[in-house]
């Protein structure tokens, strides 16, 4: 169900449900909560792209799955998407989702947990929970800070589909297009210094959650524990000439 390719300091991780339209259920939430929080520990990775198999990114919950909740069990269901999408946060490195077909309810909170996502020609969008007589709910959160709050309440609130080139008006992803764009991303992202990579995503979730006092602050201890060592700007620029 969780397919995982790696070369080069990048890990591929697909979703591989495609006769489900890699819908999430039970069995892949926790096989993918365990493949990314192994993923924390290896010295060597520097991105992290999350895809699909198929036609889709991932259609959402498993609607055979959905059917069996009730008051019992539906709070543990959603608490696993929960920790997914905390995995993929709590990675050190950056987390490109690679986009296409169709990114619907806790595929689009997937998806937001991740740094940058590229959405290719033709994928759309929803938050559809509201039909089914649920609220979204988790990382459905992470919309506001990705979009506006208006915009967030427009998907939450009306369940209707999005199109890529809206999506990325919106700001909910970064860029349309196809395997170029993701691999001119991926490039781009491992032509940064490895630790400043690091340093720059953990920065960049404080900057979402912090007071702006506080951001400030810990961006300027960040910035000197840089310096560490013996290190200094012009040592990297030499040593990038030579």
């Amino acid at each position: 169900m969780v397919e995982i390719q790696q070369a080069g300091g990048v890990a591929r991780i697909f979703l591989n449900r495609p006769e489900k339209s890699n819908a999430v259920n039970t069995p892949l939430l926790l096989q993918l909560r365990e493949k990314l929080e192994e993923m924390r520990s290896h010295a060597d990775l520097r991105v992290v792209v999350l895809a699909g198999r198929g036609k889709a990114f991932c259609g959402g919950a498993d609607v055979t799955e959905l059917a069996t909740l009730d008051a019992t069990n539906g709070g543990a269901f959603v608490e696993r998407i929960h920790r997914v999408c905390a995995a993929l946060r709590a990675l050190p490195v950056p987390v490109v989702a690679k986009l296409h077909g169709a990114v619907i309810g806790a595929g689009l909170e997937i998806a937001a947990a991740c740094d940058l996502r590229v959405a290719a020609p033709g994928t759309k969008f929803a938050m559809p929970e509201v039909r089914l007589g649920i609220p979204s709910v988790v990382e459905a959160a992470l919309l506001p800070r990705l979009m506006g709050a208006g915009r967030a309440a427009w998907l939450v609130l009306t369940g209707d589909f999005i199109d890529a080139a809206r999506a990325r008006d919106w700001g909910l992803v970064e860029e349309v297009g196809g395997d170029e764009a993701v691999e001119k991303l991926v490039e781009s992202l491992l032509a940064g210094d490895r630790e400043a990579l690091r340093q720059q995503k953990a920065l960049c979730q404080l900057w979402d959650e912090a007071p702006l006092q506080e951001s400030v602050a810990r961006s300027v201890e960040a910035f000197g524990r840089a310096f560490r060592g013996g290190n200094t700007i012009s040592s990297r620029l030499k040593g990038k000439r030579n």
